[in-house]
């Protein structure tokens, strides 16, 4: 395997989100890398072409995204307090537009995201932009499931 300087953990602060910053946080820790968080704040009830949503679905997705960015930020944390540099930043919109300027200006080699399977509201959700950053990564990706 390469060396990675450069890490970027994409987070879009889901329960199964935790899985790929711990994934993030042992790589940067085997190859003494740098390692970036970024939380991408999307609403896919508001992307065009989308009908109102069911307000149970959107009450799900509101409590699921809470719950999971407590659980992010407390690993963050206990990281940071042991000695960790985690740059971290949060971004609002377009999900393609913003991973790729974190790979650009970060100089990232390495970027690790939520592989979605299937059934999963996650999928769901974020499918398609998934499939749109991947066809446009100018650095080596890992999908972490």
């Amino acid at each position: 395997m390469e060396t990675f300087n450069n890490i970027l953990v994409v987070s879009r602060s889901t329960k199964n989100c935790v899985k790929v910053l711990r994934t993030g946080v042992a790589l940067a820790r085997k190859f003494g890398a740098q390692l970036h968080v970024l939380h991408i704040i999307h609403d896919p009830f508001n992307v065009n072409g989308w009908n109102l949503p069911v307000p149970s679905l959107d009450e799900e997705y509101k409590a699921m995204i809470a719950k999971a960015r407590e659980k992010l930020d407390r690993i963050i944390r206990i990281e940071k307090a042991e000695g960790m540099l985690i740059n971290e930043w949060v971004k609002d919109g377009d999900p393609v537009k913003a991973i790729s300027q974190a790979v650009e200006k970060e100089g990232v080699d390495l970027i690790l995201m939520l592989a979605h399977r299937e059934g999963r509201l996650e999928h769901f959700l974020f499918g398609k932009t998934n499939d749109a950053i991947i066809r446009r990564l100018p650095a080596s990706l890992m999908l972490v499931r």
